[in-house]
């Protein structure tokens, strides 16, 4: 960082500091943020942090291929600062308002993950806001930074971050291969001219495999898919495609995945309607938030006689051996489609001990949202619960940023609660931001 940004970093890490001394002992901690990817969803709070200076790209070092990053910096953000010097993060995640942070606080993942792994592992050092208010910066080799992964915010606050950064091309073009066999996964996966990869399933009997390439130069108008076209349909429609590296980024991002169908968003009609600038995640997520909130569906399934629904919206990692066995459980007791796989491989030989991933293996991860009918009797969460039991049997992971209902045992046993125990005597021995299992189990 240069001299002015440096000064004006210290300033503001200073006063987020006093800031944080200030609020009364027992207060809860929450972040001044105008944006949330998280699916747990809390009454809003009557007194935040203001974390506003820490979002934005602090330098980028071209010829080093690194940036030092606000912790609180969108993707979308940093992805805008990077492209002009012909440089990406490793890993993107595909929604624009994930932090910088936030990843790395809790989990990230893209189709570059068979190859670069999660955000976390190209962080070459970080500062943090620790829970008992001081702030420490940690580099990748002190073992205390490697226990920051999946902490979701219970151990500190991440204030910046400095990067690695990989060279782009200007444009992806893309290959959707229909699969029948998932171990097909490792053959492409290791294959050199493949730069992305992931999956879509819409069904037993239908599933494909995007196989992604960086070109120098178009062969054909590329497609557009961040208006009228949307993206997940045409992985049916058409075998062969090409976007701009920023457009390709993002493509999941214009309609949620597929999950903008729910607001009729994918309608002709109200597509043409719907403001161009309001086609995303983002937007999307916020609707769902007043609906969690006031109970609207809720209320109207209510009074119309409908089944009771739950919401399934979970991302879990399964080792490549086990996928099949996931997907025949899944589609089987269910039955949420289309599904979005990601393959996973950890960069790092070294483990990141609250998130316990085994460096050796091929994981894919399997991303579903969508809302599943409870039959009469049937209490809510029964099929979340389903399906952490089964992501237990397969020797899987399961993310924590949606809702989660394990005991407190299993938790513990799953998440290295020994371990999370030694980090949070380090970073917050009183207590004032709230647990790991308190925070996504409980929902505190």
């Amino acid at each position: 960082m240069g001299n002015h940004a440096v000064m004006s970093h210290e300033r503001a890490a200073a006063a987020l500091r006093d800031q944080y001394a200030a609020l009364p002992p027992g207060a809860p901690v929450r972040l001044g943020k105008t944006t949330s990817n998280l699916f747990r969803f809390r009454d809003p709070a009557t007194r935040t942090l203001d974390v506003s200076e820490f979002a934005g790209v602090l330098s980028i070092d071209a010829e080093a291929r690194t940036a030092d990053v606000g912790g609180m910096t969108t993707y979308e953000q940093l992805v805008d600062a990077t492209l002009p010097y012909g440089l990406m993060p490793l890993v993107v995640p595909q929604l624009k308002t994930i932090t910088l942070g936030g990843a790395v606080a809790g989990l990230g993942i893209e189709s570059t993950s068979f190859r670069n792994g999660l955000p976390h592992e190209s962080v070459l050092e970080m500062e943090i806001l620790t829970g008992d208010g001081r702030i420490v910066r940690l580099d990748r080799d002190d073992e205390r930074f490697r226990g920051f992964p999946n902490s979701y915010g219970t151990l500190g606050y991440a204030l910046r971050l400095k990067i690695e950064l990989e060279p782009v091309l200007p444009y992806v073009e893309l290959r959707h291969v229909k699969f029948d066999d998932p171990t097909d996964i490792t053959a492409i996966a290791q294959r050199p001219d493949v730069d992305f990869l992931d999956g879509t399933v819409f069904g037993p009997d239908e599933q494909y495999l995007t196989l992604g390439r960086f070109v120098d130069k178009p062969t054909h108008r590329p497609s557009d898919y961040q208006g009228q076209e949307i993206f997940y349909k045409s992985i049916r429609e058409r075998s062969a495609d090409l976007l701009t590296v920023r457009d390709y980024l993002w493509r999941w991002d214009t309609d949620w995945f597929w999950c903008s169908r729910a607001f009729g968003v994918q309608h002709p009609v109200v597509r043409r309607l719907w403001p161009k600038r309001y086609l995303r995640s983002d937007v999307y997520r916020k609707i769902v938030a007043l609906d969690r909130r006031y109970r609207i569906t809720e209320r109207i399934g209510r009074a119309s006689g409908a089944a009771a629904r739950e919401p399934v919206i979970q991302d879990v990692e399964i080792p490549l051996d086990r996928l099949a066995e996931f997907l025949e459980f899944f589609h089987r007791d269910i039955g949420i489609s289309p599904v979005w796989l990601c393959p996973i491989k950890l960069r790092d030989r070294r483990t990141w001990p609250l998130y316990p991933m085994d460096p050796g293996t091929l994981y894919v991860n399997v991303g579903f949202w969508a809302t599943v009918p409870l039959a009469p009797g049937e209490p809510a969460g029964t099929h979340n619960r389903m399906i952490e039991r089964v992501v237990t049997e397969l020797g899987g992971h399961k993310s924590l940023y949606s809702e989660s209902f394990y005991s407190q045992e299993d938790f513990w046993r799953l998440y290295n609660g020994e371990r999370y125990r030694a980090l949070k005597r380090e970073f917050d021995p009183d207590g004032r931001l709230p647990g790991l299992y308190d925070k996504c189990v409980r929902g505190s």
